[in-house]
């Protein structure tokens, strides 16, 4: 066994995991920049696409989201989208430079009426070279291997918080049921994508516990998007506080110290940190983010903003393979952040008034 892999542990204890929050700050993001750099390259990102198939009346009552039936926030409530919308929504998000198509359901568990169509949204997505990622709440084995046999790369299943505080975001499906459904999805072969939610009014202790539970799974999840709560009308957070940003920066540290190989997805509440933020999550390990002006319901930093500041930072989007028309994707892509760029030079001054960014939410 190398020396890498001795650092995967899934035994981590609440203790050794609190130390590492309690590192001062420049010595965690050096640690972490360390393990970083150990697994993958520091100066590219993985970068999802995340669509909304079918949109709020959701039965479940998490505090934070917009889409639970249980609160009013005035959101327009649609069906599940048609096969052909989703699939021609995917080959925008490739054409964007997006390797992944994620696509999201609000339900507690997928409608037997429904669940064919959604494996057939992923198999087309998956014909056009793209990975695929879907969230459609409780899963059951055959489910699971369904959507295994669909071509299905990801099944994101998100714990929230810890199980100590779960209680007080969600009382409609148990902690152990969102583990089970995990263990469904791993068992099946499909790749997991797990994380949480940060300021939901937890306390660091909470936070603590989130991320020993993930890096305790018998296998860490292959994605882990850390969600920076984007408050919403209507819903029970919608006062809450903010959560410092050094908070966040040292929850992002400490995921890519303890998950080392797993790529740590800067998700919900991008609107809320400006750019240098954004770097220092960037030099904190994330290495994946959700591109495209909407994120499910919530506001996401444009596509013109992303590739500007992509091209500041010197970090380009990770393609999935090298095959000719990846390669040609990906050239394109670049020849637009260079256009970019030149802008920068020319207009410096308005650039930099683009850092102040303002608020919303979840992967």
């Amino acid at each position: 066994m190398s020396n890498l892999d001795k650092q995967i542990r899934n035994n981590w204890t609440v203790e050794q995991t609190e130390a590492l929050f309690a590192l001062p700050f420049n010595d965690l993001l050096f640690q972490a920049q360390q393990v970083h750099r150990a697994h993958f390259d520091p100066n590219r990102i993985q970068i999802s696409v995340l669509l909304s198939i079918k949109t709020g009346a959701c039965p479940e009552d998490c505090k934070y989201c917009s889409q639970s039936g249980h609160y009013n926030t005035n959101l327009k409530k649609e069906k599940l989208m048609q096969v052909q919308k989703v699939v021609e929504k995917a080959k925008q998000a490739k054409a964007s430079g997006a390797t992944r198509f994620c696509m999201a359901a609000a339900w507690k568990h997928p409608p037997k009426k429904d669940f064919p169509l959604v494996l057939e949204m992923v198999r087309q997505i998956k014909a056009l070279g793209l990975e695929t990622c879907v969230t459609l709440g409780t899963l059951n084995e055959e489910q699971s291997l369904a959507l295994k046999e669909a071509g299905l790369d990801f099944y994101n299943h998100n714990l929230d918080t810890s199980p100590e505080f779960y209680n007080s975001i969600i009382t409609t499906r148990t902690y152990a049921e969102r583990l089970q459904t995990l263990s469904h999805v791993r068992d099946a072969g499909i790749n997991v994508c797990a994380g949480g939610i940060l300021g939901l009014g937890e306390s660091r202790r909470d936070r603590v516990g989130l991320l020993t539970q993930l890096a305790n799974l018998p296998e860490h999840p292959e994605s882990v998007p850390i969600n920076m709560l984007v408050r919403i009308a209507g819903t029970p957070l919608e006062n809450a506080e903010d959560l410092d940003l050094f908070e966040f920066i040292r929850c992002v540290a400490v995921a890519r110290i303890m998950m080392p190989k797993s790529y740590v997805r800067l998700a919900a509440g991008r609107t809320q940190m400006n750019d240098q933020a954004q770097a220092l999550i960037f030099m904190a390990g994330a290495n994946s983010l959700f591109y495209g002006d909407t994120l499910l319901t919530t506001s996401n930093p444009d596509e013109h903003h992303d590739i500007q500041l992509f091209k500041r930072l010197g970090i380009y989007p990770e393609m999935m393979e090298t095959s000719k028309s990846d390669i040609q994707t990906e050239a394109e892509l670049q020849e637009k952040i260079q256009q970019q760029h030149q802008h920068l030079f020319t207009d410096a001054a308005a650039t930099c008034s683009t850092e102040n960014m303002v608020a919303e939410q979840e992967a």
